[in-house]
């Protein structure tokens, strides 16, 4: 039962209460005083009564006497016949009034009563009108729109509070220029896009974006999810685009923006479901409204996804969504100028160096660098500070990065020795291979992510591609902690699962996706991107052999093994130095890069680049 059904209940108990009150207070009799008739005659007698008032009650004979005795004391008799009881009393000569018999209430006996049934009408009939509009209305209303209006000047981001994503700017700077002044672009003949989708990883700013457009161009911003449309009832999304379409009508020029919109523009004709549900005849009603025979005018379309791939190619065409604009990670300069924008409103220290930073955060995305900080800060108040200090930036970039230390955490000395010897053969081959360094902390402390201890590398550039060398080395850096239990230990565990894991991936991947191997040749195998459930047909049939797939897999092989054995011959070349951190990690549980290097009889040089880390 829902709130309203709930307080229509209470109000009607509350007045059956105050009704049954109302009858049991009328019912209720003045309790008597205990003065009896004999004790009254006895008075009289006595020649102690002064006034006697007699009050008789209407249509009987029976009524009450008020004596006022000669002390002054009031007491009152009922009796059941008042003439017997005045003829009493005047015999014996006492002064005796007679009260008139009451007159009825007309107010009471006619008017009152058909008052009360007026008002309980009156209520139920308003908690009935207020139960439909919250219940049986919201039935009606299931087709409107819950698209949220924001109206010119209410929007205050623009496109200067949006760092890091230089050309998307000024791809969307074009959209504003129309929205402001669409003659320039009419009288030349152009048409301006009518829909423009930003697709790219989460975290990189689209939905902030499609915000500082509507604060710039000052006109109304229509948002909604892409879940939003799609309800159990059939025809109910399809409507919620019909009325959000006409309410953008009424408001144009304006722009709608369709947040996740994969939720609701998946391939037609896919998955479990068939090809006809109410998901499909959302899509198809969007289809039309934003290029059908109806006319649209002034109104741009802005849409949000991460999974581009699913879309349905129809809602993909000119004339829908014109216009694509990837919105990638921001690369170093972009990452330092999103980093100035969050760091407005926190005190930073005098070591804070906002540039190494940028500079150490390879691959971050806006949202990233903007929990770094928020996590730094966080930092500095749990430590009653009030500015944020470099080392809780780096505090910070371990935590996100890796997970939360757990320093409580009780390891035995054998399982602390074990880990010690794992990430020491990781940190030797991030070292040692030239694409893959340098270190930037070895600790043997567990974390959040239920890892024993942790080996974390330091990229200090932009990479926007890989190399065959650079996903060998990867491999080799993955099985190096398994290579060090079994040089050691003369045994293995089960710690180097999740490293086996990335390593077959990325194997597989140089096979299937990247035509890296000299074997299979330049073809790709992979069909991962053929699920069912993330926009694909169910029945889809392979796109290679069983012979093939065996190929595949011997491949991939072949691949791990080189890698293996080319990774343990390089820490059993500096196994010297696989004894000397594994014994620097037991004493101190976490060391440096600096630390680490230092460990090495050999120096290998580190190109220099300024800022090399966040130290």
């Amino acid at each position: 039962m829902n709130k309203s059904g709930r307080s229509i209940y209470l109000y009607f108990v509350i007045i059956i209460c105050l009704l049954l009150f109302t009858v049991w207070v009328g019912t209720l009799r003045v309790p008597g005083s205990g003065y009896t008739r004999g004790e009254f005659e006895r008075q009289m007698e006595n020649n102690e009564v002064a006034v006697v008032t007699v009050c008789p009650n209407k249509d009987t004979p029976t009524g009450s006497l008020e004596v006022v005795l000669k002390n002054g004391e009031e007491r009152v008799l009922y009796v059941t016949d008042v003439s017997e009881m005045e003829a009493v009393v005047r015999g014996y000569g006492i002064d005796c009034k007679v009260e008139s018999v009451p007159e009825e209430s007309w107010f009471l006996n006619s008017v009152l009563p058909i008052l009360i049934v007026v008002v309980v009408c009156v209520f139920f009939f308003v908690m009935m009108n207020s139960q439909n509009s919250g219940g049986g209305g919201k039935m009606m209303n299931f087709g409107k729109s819950r698209a949220r209006l924001t109206m010119g000047g209410e929007n205050k981001i623009t496109l200067e509070e949006v760092a890091g994503l230089k050309e998307e700017k000024e791809e969307l700077q074009e959209i504003v220029e129309f929205l402001k002044e669409p003659g320039k672009f009419t009288k030349v003949g152009a048409r301006i896009p009518k829909g423009v989708l930003l697709e790219g990883a989460p975290g990189t700013g689209k939905t902030l974006l499609a915000k500082a457009i509507a604060g710039e161009a000052n006109v109304p911003f229509f948002s909604i999810s892409g879940s939003d449309f799609v309800e159990m009832f059939v025809g109910v999304g399809a409507s919620r685009v019909r009325d959000m379409f006409a309410e953008a009508k009424r408001h144009a020029p304006c722009i709608i923006f369709i947040d996740e919109i994969d939720a609701v523009a998946r391939r037609r004709g896919t998955g479990m479901g068939g090809g006809h549900d109410e998901r499909e005849q959302t899509l198809n009603q969007l289809l039309v409204e934003m290029d059908g025979f109806g006319v649209n005018e002034g109104i741009i379309v802005m849409a949000a996804t991460n999974r581009v791939d699913i879309l349905d190619p129809a809602i993909l065409r000119p004339g829908r969504f014109d216009r694509k604009i990837t919105v990638v990670s921001p690369d170093v300069r972009g990452r330092e100028d999103i980093l100035k924008v969050h760091a407005k409103n926190k005190p930073l220290g005098d070591d804070v160096n906002l540039q190494q930073i940028a500079q150490t955060t390879a691959g971050f995305t806006g949202a990233d660098l903007e929990n770094l900080l928020n996590e730094a800060a966080i930092n500095a108040a749990m430590d009653k500070r009030a500015f944020v200090r470099q080392d809780d930036i780096k505090k910070a970039f371990i935590k996100v990065g890796i997970g939360a230390e757990k320093k409580s955490r009780i390891i035995s000395e054998k399982e602390k020795k074990i880990t010690a010897y794992h990430e020491a053969g990781h940190a030797i081959l991030f070292h040692v291979l030239p694409d893959v360094g340098p270190v930037y902390t070895v600790s043997i402390i567990p974390t959040g992510l239920g890892a024993a201890g942790y080996t974390m590398p330091l990229p200090e550039k932009d990479e926007m591609f890989l190399t065959k060398g650079k996903m060998i080395e990867d491999i080799m850096v993955s099985l190096g902690g398994r290579i060090a239990e079994e040089i050691i230990f003369d045994d293995i565990t089960t710690g180097a699962s999740s490293d086996i894991k990335k390593a077959t991936n990325v194997a597989r991947r140089m096979v299937t996706r990247y035509g890296m191997s000299d074997n299979i040749g330049v073809i790709n195998y992979d069909d991962d991107d053929d699920e069912v459930f993330i926009g694909r047909d169910l029945a889809h049939a392979k796109n290679h052999s069983e012979l093939v797939s065996g190929e595949i897999d011997r491949e991939v092989k072949t691949i791990i093994d080189d890698c293996y054995q080319k990774a343990k011959d390089i820490i059993m070349e500096h196994e010297d130095v696989l004894h000397k951190c594994a014994k620097l990690l037991l004493e101190k549980e976490k060391i440096n890069r600096a630390e680490f290097e230092s460990l090495f009889d050999t120096y290998y040089p580190q190109p220099e680049e300024p800022g090399s880390g966040i130290d």
